[in-house]
């Protein structure tokens, strides 16, 4: 079975504004005519009108940053997965490590958002990944695959409809980068563990996000079982965000 494309996702985190957000996208779209790899940007549920609009009918696809793991109800502030289509977004991040830290998300609500995310139609992007600590006590493999685990088990049926993302936390903006031997070693035990629980494991995209820029995006890029990228500050300049595009369409 052929790979699919790689799939590149910018994730602009809280970030954007009405006239930035049009410029960039205008930029990405003038240019990316002919790329040959997938691509989304997951952006503020704020601007996710303003993102329809613009990147309605290109091959850009629309992602929103999160969703609540309830359907609906006295939610404050929360948005449903429901809400997320009635504006065509295709993609959803869940269980993004800075969700994990500042907002206590655990494992069993990773797997809930990841499940209304599906029930919807979305592909959710669900995040794994250690920290420094957790890595320097050799505890890699374990994090990830139990955060993994756990959207498994909630989402068996139709866990190859996922996209899995690895974002060391060690560096995700702090400008240290996971080797491409590194990175090609966790992804492979995802891999396995994806194998173990579908037999349509190669469907599923598995990304690296940690400080992925225009000089090291073709070497990760390389590495047999990582998909794409998942971008975080370098997907909000078109000079930066174009040549990862390239690099993955290669």
């Amino acid at each position: 079975m052929t790979k699919p494309a790689k799939l590149m996702v910018g994730n602009w985190k809280m970030h954007g504004d009405l006239s930035a957000n049009a410029a960039l996208v205008a930029e990405l779209l003038a240019a990316t005519a002919q790329r040959q790899c997938r691509a989304a940007l997951c952006v503020p549920s704020v601007y996710l009108a303003q993102m329809q609009t613009l990147l309605s009918g290109s091959s850009i696809g629309l992602g929103a940053q999160d969703v609540s793991a309830h359907a609906s109800g006295a939610y404050t502030g929360e948005v449903s997965a429901e809400m997320l289509r009635d504006f065509a977004v295709r993609y959803c991040i869940v269980g993004h490590s800075e969700r994990r830290q500042y907002h206590a998300e655990t494992d069993a609500v990773v797997a809930s958002k990841a499940q209304r995310a599906l029930a919807a139609g979305i592909t959710p992007i669900v995040c794994v990944g250690e920290s420094l600590q957790e890595r320097e006590a050799g505890q890699t493999e374990a994090v990830v695959k139990r955060q993994l685990a756990a959207v498994i088990q909630a989402n068996g049926h139709c866990i190859s409809e996922i996209v899995v993302a690895y974002e060391p936390v060690w560096a995700i903006g702090t400008g240290l980068t996971a080797s491409p031997q590194q990175a090609q070693q966790v992804h492979a035990v995802l891999r396995t563990q994806l194998q173990a629980a579908t037999a349509h494991a190669d469907r599923v995209a598995i990304l690296y996000g940690g400080s992925m820029n225009a000089a090291n995006a073709q070497d990760l890029l390389a590495q047999p079982d990582v998909d794409g990228g998942l971008i975080g500050g370098a997907s909000l300049k078109a000079v930066d965000f174009l040549p990862m595009l390239r690099a993955a369409a290669r």
